[in-house]
């Protein structure tokens, strides 16, 4: 049923099971499993705040450390996939909008399902724009899961 999954990211908690649903999902049918992270220096600033072994963040990141928390995210991803025996893991990290990122990549591997988080870092950005979670089903062309 669902031959491709692709699973949007951005190192929350609600991201974090929004990707153990998907690989719940890729164990039954069989999935491939592609990640998704869009990093931008807002969230990264949080997280860094967040993850132990930063201290508080109280300016934003530079590039060096936008991508070392990208890799963290791609990586805790990959290890959650890796807990659920699946091997068919792909990931994309790339700047931009996250709506067009997960949805290009989704296009891009003709997927059959999109799996986000319905609350995830950037849920103060969305009060003013809109979440990701509804950018994405409001701009797939395929199924939408989103997690509570």
């Amino acid at each position: 049923m669902f031959e491709k999954i692709v699973v949007g990211l951005d190192g929350s908690e609600t991201s974090d099971k929004a990707l153990r649903t998907a690989c719940d999902l890729a164990q039954k049918y069989g999935s491939e499993i592609h990640l998704v992270h869009t990093p931008q220096p807002k969230t990264v600033a949080f997280a860094m705040g967040a993850v132990a072994g930063y201290h508080t963040v109280t300016t934003m990141p530079n590039d060096e450390e936008v991508t070392k928390a990208a890799n963290m995210i791609i990586g805790r991803g990959k290890g959650i996939a890796q807990d659920y025996d699946l091997s068919a893991v792909k990931t994309y990290s790339h700047r931009g909008d996250p709506v067009e990122e997960i949805v290009a990549c989704a296009e891009g591997c003709d997927a059959d399902l999109i799996v986000t988080g319905r609350r995830g870092l950037g849920s103060l950005g969305a009060l003013i724009q809109g979440s990701t979670a509804q950018g994405v089903a409001h701009n797939a062309k395929c199924a939408c899961l989103t997690v509570a």
